[in-house]
């Protein structure tokens, strides 16, 4: 269950970009993912946050070497060699839906790296119309292949309630299949490497890059007989209660850790390699699959490109903007800030304009999915409010009005 009583009581921001000490950061975030852990939460450094002092070894890498991208490429270069096919058979796996981030990491890798990858997509919740198109842009001009799984919506949208009632955090069982379902298609296939992209480091996380090469299976696996949770109720709770069968959940469950190094599966974060920078991923994305922005900009945020694909998306965000007092748009605009394509008050001014907006547009289509009620469905996000951010301004509970932040950026 998500533990309030973990968070600091004192509310502080980053005089670099945006974000707070109230975000939480991927460093033990086995058991769930980080945007909505509460476990550990982001480390400040002279009034400076743990994400913009990694995300800055980026930019003085040049001048002082902070960090050696041509070292880093060697080192790859290096991995690779031990994987890299010679008859044309895959030989490391992309996750991806098809997006920006995951167009790109394909691209790389079979361009300048001159690998084969095998592309693998848990499907969305619920595919919006233009996640779906940019998904099968992918492989149609990627030139990639790709694997799909969709979970029944029976299972999908009990283990969506489930989560959002237990932990106010609707998009968990995505988490966990877009998480565990690569090492399922790497067992199947015995393809032994996996890629994804940013490292925890740039969210924070104290991981460097020779701890994430051991570190990575303790974040994919559990050990033999390790109770595991999923929309914070125990497996065998999930199957006998609410009456979900144990093959509809595997590819949603880790693999054990004794066998993935056996097999000698192994989870590599091309962010620790390549200087990956977000937007230089949407212009590569939109040239290589014509990937296709939204034609309106996105609920709680300001962009129209980032997390397209669900629409589960921005109660998500939302969720976590419940929960943390920090919303999509505060994400969005600390992490532009830490790139240096806008200034702090620019992502300020961001953030006042459209951080905590309530995501509409598809809410009747997740109420219906999960069979939830609308006044059932507030009800349980007021149980999630932490006191010392939040206070009651009125009685009004539709779109949450009722409620204000005690603290914010701009204020």
């Amino acid at each position: 269950m998500f533990d309030i009583e973990l968070q600091p009581k004192e509310v502080k921001f980053c005089k670099t970009c945006v974000t707070s000490n109230q975000k939480p950061c991927p460093s033990d975030i086995k058991k769930d993912d980080f945007l909505h852990s509460a476990k550990e939460f982001l480390r400040f450094e002279n009034g400076v946050c743990s994400a913009c002092l990694e995300v800055e070894k980026k930019f003085q890498s040049k001048k002082d070497k902070n960090i050696d991208w041509n070292k880093r490429e060697a080192k790859l270069n290096k991995i690779l060699e031990k994987y890299r096919s010679r008859n044309g058979s895959y030989d490391c796996i992309v996750p991806g839906s098809g997006g920006k981030d995951s167009v790109f990491q394909a691209e790389i890798l079979k361009k300048k790296y001159k690998m084969n990858p095998l592309t693998v997509t848990f499907a969305p919740i619920m595919y919006t119309e233009i996640g779906m198109k940019n998904f099968h842009n992918w492989p149609m001009y990627g030139n990639v292949n790709n694997i799909l799984y969709s979970p029944s919506g029976y299972t999908y949208g009990k283990l969506s309630r489930l989560a959002f009632e237990n932990l106010l955090h609707p998009f968990q069982p995505f988490v966990f299949g877009q998480r565990h379902y690569a090492s399922h298609i790497a067992k199947l296939f015995k393809i032994p490497l996996i890629f994804i992209g940013e490292s925890f480091a740039e969210w924070g996380g104290e991981k460097e890059i020779d701890d994430m090469i051991e570190y990575t299976p303790k974040y994919f696996t559990k050990k033999k007989n390790e109770k595991v949770l999923i929309s914070g109720l125990d497996v065998e709770e999930v199957i006998k209660k609410h009456k979900i069968l144990e093959q509809e959940l595997e590819f949603f469950l880790p693999l054990e850790e004794n066998f993935v190094k056996k097999e000698g599966i192994r989870v590599l974060f091309l962010g620790e390699f390549e200087n990956i920078q977000p937007q230089e991923n949407f212009y590569l994305a939109t040239k290589i699959t014509k990937f296709k922005t939204s034609n309106e900009r996105t609920e709680g945020t300001f962009s129209k490109y980032v997390s397209l694909d669900d629409k589960v998306d921005g109660l998500h965000y939302w969720c976590a903007y419940i929960k943390f007092g920090v919303g999509r748009a505060t994400d969005e605009a600390a992490q532009e800030c830490r790139h240096k394509y806008i200034n702090r008050d620019e992502a300020v001014a961001l953030v006042k304009k459209y951080d905590g907006e309530f995501p509409k547009k598809y809410f009747n289509d997740y109420l219906e999915y999960t069979k939830l009620k609308e006044d059932e469905f507030f009800e349980i996000v007021d149980k999630f409010r932490p006191d010392h951010l939040w206070e009651k301004k009125g009685n009004d509970f539709r779109f949450a009005k009722n409620w204000s932040l005690k603290k914010a950026v701009f204020k």
